[in-house]
């Protein structure tokens, strides 16, 4: 049998929850094709309520490319977990974030820049390639996080059997959201004094119950202020991505706030940063693009700074109305749902 014609069988079967094929997501492994019988595993990075189906349906995807051979599938489903090795070294209060690998700062500056539909995007991208992933709404000005993600009204419950009060996550996309949103009404005014907001903040992060995570995003207020150095000094993320739009007033600020993270008091990395609102591309022309904010702003920040431009992010208006919506456009696919694709292998590359 040609292991070929059985590969290309196989990239018919699409997980319905990660939108891509189970070969482009590399769930195929140790594939055989002899006469008579096809054998493989197919892993999944975590238990999945799906196995069963994608497995028949990978049993029919062989069987209708070859009908006259009729051949044996032999699948072995295998979960194959990645182990986080526990962080060393927390301090007091950090205990919940023990079992996360990275933990990176999404931090923009200036407001309007699309920070928190980058950090959304990008947590749902990651969640596609099959990591576990969390996010904390750490905008406790402008909590933004449960309206992108459909998940307004929803209250976080406590655990509190270990006998402290330790709040339960959001769970939507297979991903777990934190937010002050889930703790105020819709409309209500957030009016905070600087070491309420820093403590609000640390309660987002440091009092939820993470679990073990690849990635846990922190999803910024814009600024400089007391309450990013509080999330820079008191919890240990892994490094900080920046992101900003083109044009030179959005540039200016950005500036400062990367001098705030390589401050030698501070300094934390950034690894990267993200130009948003890069071009206008209409989605019946895909191939048109309009640069309303300017060109290339972002490529040249990250030129001065020395730091990779990670992803240059399209208006496309699929974007706005997906995340007004709440289904991220990450999950849509299209011109925007391939951005935040390639931004997210860009921050594995990184961490792998």
């Amino acid at each position: 049998m040609d292991i070929k014609r059985v590969e290309e069988a196989l990239k018919g079967v699409i997980h319905p929850v990660r939108e891509k094929d189970i070969i482009t997501l590399n769930m195929v492994e140790d594939l055989k094709a002899e006469e008579g019988l096809v054998k493989f595993k197919l892993v999944f990075p975590s238990p999945d309520p799906l196995s069963s189906s994608i497995k028949k349906s990978c049993e029919k995807a062989i069987l209708d490319a070859f009908p006259a051979e009729s051949p044996k599938v032999v699948i072995m489903e295998l979960v194959r977990a990645r182990k986080i090795e526990k962080r060393l070294n927390l301090e007091l209060g950090q205990e919940q974030l023990a079992n996360v690998a990275h933990i990176i700062a999404i931090s923009s500056t200036k407001g309007g820049v699309g920070k928190s539909t980058v950090a959304v995007n990008l947590a749902v991208a990651l969640s596609q390639e099959g990591f576990r992933v969390g996010l904390a709404d750490a905008d406790v000005y402008g909590p933004s996080v449960p309206k992108m993600t459909g998940t307004e009204g929803e209250m976080p419950m406590v655990d509190n059997s270990s006998g402290k009060d330790i709040i339960l996550p959001i769970e939507k996309f297979g991903i777990k959201w934190m937010s002050i949103g889930y703790f105020v009404q819709n409309g209500q005014p957030l009016i905070w004094r600087g070491p309420m907001a820093s403590n609000a903040l640390k309660q987002m992060v440091l009092q939820v119950k993470w679990g073990e995570l690849d990635y846990l995003l922190i999803d910024l207020p814009p600024g400089t202020g007391d309450i990013h150095i509080s999330v820079v000094q008191d919890i240990p993320i892994s490094g900080a991505i920046v992101v900003t739009t083109p044009q030179e007033v959005a540039l200016a600020d950005v500036e400062k706030g990367m001098n705030m993270f390589r401050n030698k008091d501070i300094s934390k990395p950034v690894i990267g940063m993200v130009e948003n609102m890069s071009w206008f591309t209409p989605e019946e022309l895909p191939g048109n693009r309009y640069y309303i904010f300017g060109q290339d702003g972002g490529k040249r920040l990250a030129e001065k700074f020395n730091i990779p431009l990670l992803a240059q992010i399209p208006i496309v208006m699929s974007i706005r109305e997906n995340g007004d919506l709440g289904t991220p456009a990450a999950i849509k696919g299209g011109a925007g749902g391939e951005a935040f694709k390639k931004l997210a292998d860009k921050i594995i590359d990184i961490y792998r």
